[in-house]
């Protein structure tokens, strides 16, 4: 089965692949002949990322290429299952008129990914009341009528469960503190969703949350919001979003910088327990 939209997934399991190939000095051609495929065609659409390769395909990859490596092995057969995985049909499935890409890939990917570590200016969706999200989407412009403004916030609403499924997304949070001044749908809406930032870590240890006050100045995410998605297998794929795309970076060298940036920013940001309080202040300011 071919898919002409290759996820992040195939295409670093078909970049493994060529890796093996090249290494063992074999053409396309030659290759395609050892694994038993149609042709060369064929061969060059798995390692483009734009066609499927079972996990119980491997072994012939492995005898084919010589691989002895056991720990490379189950570094394939990881990726192999992530790219082939059904999870993409859930969501994708259920709000597949109001998920456009890149967004769908954001999607699917977060489905895959064990942990996930966020640098933002505004309350993350996974962690955001219905009532925030809602005025975020209306006030977007982004959505022309009243039922794609309702699908969307069904949506994020949904996305939600990645927190509480059972083997739950671990969310490291790194929040500036303009996510909490800012009024985003007036003094009540604001109180609830800081009280759901309090609730949310308090029920569950996986999630954690992060202040980076105002009074620290510039600090290693002045160019802008980020998030780093961490998976069972294969590096970690960073998610830039400007206006109207969003950017996955997965060149070890961007990786790195941003690794080294959110850990800076957990350095920089208030630790956990100060950040509580200082979220449970602004509770207390709010009801007088």
């Amino acid at each position: 089965m071919t898919d002409a939209q290759p996820n992040l997934h195939r295409r670093r399991l078909g970049l493994e692949l060529r890796a093996l190939r090249n290494g063992k000095g074999l053409s396309l051609a030659d290759a395609a002949d050892l694994l038993s495929l149609p042709g060369a065609p064929t061969l060059s659409r798995i390692e483009n990322g734009k066609q499927r390769v079972p996990p119980i395909s491997l072994p012939g990859f492995f005898e084919a290429y010589g691989l002895e490596n056991q720990a490379r092995k189950d570094k394939l057969k990881g990726l192999a299952s992530m790219a082939a995985s059904g999870k993409r049909s859930n969501l994708l499935d259920e709000y597949r008129k109001t998920v456009t890409d890149p967004f769908a890939e954001y999607l699917h990917l977060e489905e895959l990914a064990h942990k996930s570590e966020i640098y933002t200016a505004v309350v993350p969706g996974l962690l955001q009341t219905e009532a925030y999200a809602r005025t975020l989407v209306e006030r977007g412009r982004k959505w022309q009528s009243k039922r794609e403004i309702n699908n969307y916030v069904e949506l994020r609403m949904a996305r939600q469960r990645a927190l509480i499924r059972d083997q739950p997304l671990h969310l490291w949070c790194v929040l500036d503190e303009a996510a909490l001044a800012r009024q985003v749908g007036g003094t009540d809406v604001m109180k609830e969703q800081l009280e759901r930032l309090l609730n949310t870590t308090e029920e569950h240890p996986h999630v954690v949350i992060q202040v980076l006050p105002f009074q620290h100045g510039a600090h290693a995410g002045m160019d802008g919001p980020f998030s780093l998605l961490h998976f069972p297998a294969g590096a970690p794929v960073v998610v830039v979003e400007p206006m109207t795309t969003a950017l996955y970076l997965e060149e070890d060298s961007d990786i790195g910088r941003y690794e080294t940036a959110f850990s800076h920013l957990r350095g920089e940001a208030l630790d956990v327990e100060a950040s509580q309080r200082h979220i449970h202040n602004l509770i207390k300011e709010s009801s007088r």
